[in-house]
């Protein structure tokens, strides 16, 4: 089992279906909220939906081209993070997250976005780390440019929102970059 600590109060834990319930009680808790930039909130309606998620999670983990964890806060689940997928050919990991609504303001995913980018250098000996952010999503975008991501640009109506396309702009760094800091 995958278990990585960041300090004291926070830690992730690769999901797993014993999770289901916590998760999607967090997602009911935060829908109207996480609903403004997550695309999967009407798919994801009752336990079961939850469920089927954390299979592919795991499915993708025990291929090797993906990793995702819950986010434990003072030992509470609080969001998910992860790499939503690693491209082992370019040696690239895509950094995708959500955190509950009462959990925003803490600093938990910008140390969150950091423990994974260190990981994905140091352990995976990955050379690049992306992070995707739709156009607009101010607290998504101020992770990676706290974390000295470069702005790699713009990829025009990258995502379907319900009723809309948006845009997403495209922040990496790369592990030369990371180890300079």
């Amino acid at each position: 089992m995958f278990i990585h600590k960041i300090d004291e109060d926070l830690s992730l834990k690769l999901i797993g279906l014993r999770d289901g319930e916590k998760v999607f009680e967090l997602i009911n808790k935060s829908r109207n909220y996480l609903r403004e930039w997550l695309s999967w909130l009407d798919t994801t309606t009752k336990l079961e939906d939850t469920a089927a998620y954390i299979k592919l999670c795991l499915k993708g983990f025990a291929e090797n081209n993906s990793l995702h964890t819950v986010i434990l806060f003072r030992g509470e689940i609080v969001g998910v993070a992860g790499f939503n997928s690693i491209n082992w050919s370019n040696k690239t990991a895509y950094i995708g997250y959500w955190l509950g609504e009462e959990f925003q303001g803490n600093g938990i995913m910008t140390k969150v976005a950091k423990a994974l980018s260190e990981y994905a250098f140091s352990e995976l000996n990955l050379n690049k780390v992306e992070i995707r952010v739709a156009v607009g999503n101010k607290k998504s975008s101020s992770i990676p440019e706290r974390l000295n991501f470069v702005n790699e640009g713009r990829i025009r109506q990258a995502e379907w929102l319900y009723d809309h396309y948006v845009d997403h702009i495209v922040y990496g760094i790369l592990v030369e970059e990371w180890n300079g800091k």
